[in-house]
C-alpha cells in the first residue's frame, strides 16, 4: 500500500527535530543546500530528481543543488570539508567514515534493503553458492565486497578461501560477459540488469537472502552543522519518492530530463528491478517511501559489519551513535 506523504513527512520532521535540534529556512526564503550522490545518477535516484524537477524542495524551503561524485569517497570528504551539506551514502561507507572519526549523521533511508549480490555468469553451472567453490570470483576492491562474498559462501557452508578471489575494479559486466571470471560481487539492480540485457544467463545470490540481514543500503547523511536543514530536505524527498510510487514513468522522465547520457531502456529495467523487489519499501507490500532509520535494522547491519571486519568492535558505539534518531542527536 502506498504511504501517504503528509503523515510520513510529519513523522520524519518530528524525528529530525528531536535529533537535529530544529532550525531551517525562514518562510518564503529558501536556503541553499548541496547534496552529493553516492554514485553516478541512475534509476535509484529517480525520486530525488522528481523532487527537484517538481519544485518540492523549494516548496519546503530549501534550494537543493545535486552534485555527482567523482569517486565513492567523495561524499565523506565533501561533507567533512563543509563543501556539501548532505549526501546519499552506502551504509557501509557511512559506517567506515564514522569509524574514522568523521562527525556525520545518518538521518533517513532511501533504499531499504541490500543491493549487493554475488552474480554468477552461468546459471546452469552455478545453482547454489556451494557451486562457487574452486571458481574465480571478481571483487572491486571495496571493503564491503569481501564481506558480501564471504557471507554468501558461508551461507552454503563454503570456506571463503576455496574460491580464487581477484580484484577487477568496476568491470564486473565486461569481465563476466567475456568469461574472464565465473562470478563477481555486484549490485543486482545495476550490473545484474545490464548482464541480463546482454543475454548473459546469470544467477544472482542477493546477500540478504544468503546470510545477511535486511538492512538499509542507501542512507541520507548530513554533516553535523547542516542537520537543521534536514527537515525541509526530508520533506521534499518524501514527496519525490511518493511521486515515484504513484507514477514511476514520470519520476523517470524527471531523472532523464536532468541527466544527459542515460539510456531510457536500461533505466526503466533498473527501476523495475528495484520496485519489483520492494527495495524502496520497509515492507513487501509497501510502495516507495523515505523511512526514518529503524534501530533494529541498523543494529542488524552493525552486527553483520562487525562480524565480517568492516567495522572494528571497538568502534561500534561510535558508529551506532551516528544514526538519528536511534542513538544520537545533533546537539
Amino acid at each position: 500500500m502506498r504511504r501517504v506523504a503528509a503523515p510520513l513527512a510529519a513523522v520524519l520532521l518530528a524525528l529530525a527535530v528531536a535529533g537535529c535540534g530544529g532550525g531551517g529556512a525562514e518562510p518564503g526564503a529558501p536556503t541553499g543546500a548541496t547534496l552529493v550522490l553516492d554514485f553516478q545518477p541512475n534509476a535509484v535516484h529517480s525520486g530525488l530528481y522528481a523532487a527537484q524537477a517538481e519544485g518540492f524542495f523549494r516548496d519546503e524551503g530549501v534550494d537543493v543543488t545535486i552534485r555527482e561524485p567523482s569517486s565513492a569517497a567523495d561524499s565523506a570528504k565533501l561533507l567533512e570539508s563543509g563543501r556539501a551539506d548532505f549526501a546519499l551514502m552506502d551504509i557501509n561507507d557511512f559506517g567506515i567514515a564514522r569509524q574514522r572519526g568523521l562527525d556525520l549523521v545518518a538521518i533517513a533511508a532511501i533504499v531499504q534493503r541490500p543491493l549487493a549480490s554475488v552474480i554468477a555468469r552461468d546459471r546452469n553451472q552455478v545453482r547454489t553458492p556451494a557451486d562457487l567453490a574452486g571458481k574465480t570470483v571478481g571483487v572491486t576492491g571495496v571493503p564491503s565486497d569481501d564481506a558480501v562474498l564471504d557471507t554468501v559462501l558461508r551461507s552454503s557452508g563454503v570456506d571463503p578461501s576455496s574460491v580464487h578471489r581477484v580484484t577487477i575494479g568496476f568491470n564486473a559486466v565486461s569481465d563476466l560477459a567475456a568469461g574472464k571470471i565465473d562470478a563477481a560481487t555486484a549490485f543486482w539492480n545495476a550490473e545484474g540488469v545490464q548482464l541480463k540485457q546482454l543475454g548473459v544467463p546469470t544467477r544472482e545470490f542477493r546477500v540478504d537472502r544468503f546470510g545477511a540481514p535486511r538492512y538499509p543500503e542507501l542512507v541520507v547523511v548530513a554533516s553535523r552543522s547542516s542537520c537543521p536543514k534536514a527537515i525541509p530536505l526530508l520533506d521534499g524527498l518524501v514527496r519525490g519518492y511518493e511521486t515515484l510510487g504513484r507514477n514511476p514513468e514520470a519520476a523517470l522522465d524527471d531523472l532523464l530530463s536532468q541527466v544527459g547520457g542515460l539510456d531510457r531502456g536500461s533505466q526503466e529495467a533498473q527501476l523495475h528491478a528495484l520496485t519489483a523487489a520492494s527495495a524502496f519499501s520497509t515492507t513487501n507490500s509497501g510502495g516507495p517511501a523515505i523511512s526514518a532509520l529503524s534501530p533494529s535494522s541498523t543494529a542488524a547491519w552493525l552486527g553483520w559489519a562487525t562480524e565480517h571486519g568492516l567495522i572494528n568492535q571497538s568502534a561500534t558505539r561510535k558508529v551506532s551513535a551516528g544514526f538519528i534518531p536511534s542513538a544520537a542527536s545533533c546537539g
